[in-house]
């Protein structure tokens, strides 16, 4: 039989009250899965105690990468490979290649950024999204909690969320 992973839903119509409801959800120790809201709610990755993002690490290495790429590049082919005189200029004529570090540098910046946060968000082309209930794309916020990383029984989880303004509590389970 497939094992397949347990979900409570709080259903939230208001982001003040999801604000505090997720204050007091982490307050009373449950393990919040994540939180879907159909626009952006201020201060919300804060409240969920999400930390730093790395992309902005991993974009400075690939940028850094396309540099030093751009730099052996102009150089091995302007300077080893076929050095010549171009309009009186050195073989290795820096402002000139000044463009083309540039745009390497923001091309694989960019590439770069888009395949870590795909890697890291898990956002396959072949991949089947979750859909927890189909109301966040429109004017509800759900509160995702998974009962198998949590220690509480699913109704004090239920009371807890009741106790902190959900509209709606529902269950939902996915099939591995």
């Amino acid at each position: 039989m497939a094992q397949g992973k347990n979900y409570i839903l709080g259903v939230y119509d208001d982001e003040d009250v999801l604000m505090a409801a997720v204050e007091k959800v982490r307050g009373e120790g449950v393990r919040i899965e994540e939180v879907f809201t159909p626009f952006p709610v201020h201060g919300l990755e804060h409240t969920l105690g999400y930390k730093r993002s790395w992309l902005s690490i991993a974009a400075f290495m690939f940028g850094i990468t396309g540099t030093i790429l751009a730099l052996t590049m102009q150089i091995g082919m302007m300077s080893v490979d076929w050095p010549m005189i171009i309009g009186g200029k050195d073989f290795l004529a820096f402002p000139s290649f000044i463009p083309v570090i540039f745009e390497l540098t923001v091309l694989l910046a960019s590439f770069g950024m888009v395949g870590t946060f795909l890697g890291i968000s898990n956002l396959k082309p072949w991949g089947k999204p979750r859909i927890y209930d189909i109301r966040i794309t429109d004017d509800k916020h759900v509160m995702a909690i998974d009962l198998d990383q949590n220690d509480k029984a699913e109704k004090d989880i239920k009371k807890v969320l009741q106790g902190s303004g959900a509209v709606e509590i529902n269950n939902k389970k996915f099939e591995e």
